[in-house]
Formats: structure tokens, sequence, C-alpha cells
């Protein structure tokens, strides 16, 4: 299973769901801890601001971000869940989920997946530069960059709530 949530939820939900893989998609002022019960190789931890075009000061998401992203997606053994999770769990983590889901399930339709995103979280305002850069190398033909524009901007909301993103769709 694959769960998503903000920095905050993030000790609590690795806690209740028994995860043993954590990605962090964190701006990288911001240092987090493995937490409890994750081997260090089995955090990733991406330093990146949450911005979509290049802000002088800040770091926006690479594609060297999104290729180790999905090689540690690849990677994942999927026996015991994966947390990602980012400052509020509202932009980067849910890029990431999507991102997760459509890379583990090559012959899934982008729009399906984005509805369920919205239906599973909706505050969900995925990154548009991470889904851009995935599109690409997913060779998705800009399926997912439509697919996360057609769900549009999530519910305002300071803090996302946690929840599950299937990834046998």
């Amino acid at each position: 299973m694959l769960h998503v949530c903000s920095l905050a939820k993030l000790p609590e939900t690795v806690a209740a769901t028994g995860a043993k893989s954590v990605v962090t998609l964190i701006n990288a002022e911001m240092p987090v801890p493995t937490p409890a019960g994750i081997a260090p190789e089995r955090h990733l931890n991406l330093s990146f601001n949450d911005i979509v075009v290049p802000v002088e000061g800040m770091t926006p998401a690479s594609e060297q971000h999104v290729e180790a992203f999905l090689a540690f997606i690849r990677d994942w053994d999927r026996q015991e869940p994966l947390v990602i999770h980012c400052w509020a769990g509202i932009s980067r983590s849910t890029a990431g989920a999507y991102v997760a889901a459509c890379a583990l399930n090559p012959q899934s339709d982008e729009y399906k997946l984005a509805a369920l995103l919205r239906e599973r979280s909706p505050s969900a305002t995925p990154n548009a530069r991470i889904v851009a850069m995935a599109d690409k190398m997913l060779g998705r033909d800009g399926r997912m960059i439509d697919a996360i524009r057609g769900i549009g901007r999530g519910a305002n909301a300071f803090e996302g709530t946690p929840f599950i993103m299937p990834i046998d769709a």
C-alpha cells in the first residue's frame, strides 16, 4: 500500500501503517530524520522546493530528482507499505503518489488514476513540474499532464488529510 501524508503526520502514519519505506519530498533546509522502524537505505530524501518554475534562491524539482524517485519506487518490493510525504501533504507528495501509481501500472489509464487521486484526497494539488517530468520519462505523451490538469486545483487546506493511493489500478 502507498500512503501519503504531511511531515506533521509522518511518525504516526509510519507507525499506524507498518511502513518499511519512506519518500521525503521537502525543502533542503528542512532535515527529516529517518522515522523509527525504517532502515536508512529505505528512506529516500529528495530536497527541492514546491515550485513549478525556477525562482532565484529556490531549488525546483529536477529530472535527477524524478529519476531517483522512480528508481526507488521500482525497487520497492510492495510487501510492506510505503509512505510518501512532503511538508503539507498536498502538492509534492500527491504528485509523487500519482507518479508512483502510473509508474507501477504502465498500462493504467492516467485519467482514471487522476480521478482516483482526487477521490482519495480532495485537497490534492499535484506539483505540475514533477508530473510533467515523469510524464516524459514514463512515455505517457502528455496524458499525465492533461489528467492532472483535468482534476484541477484541490480544495483549500493548510494540511492534507493522510490517504491511501491504490497502486494496483
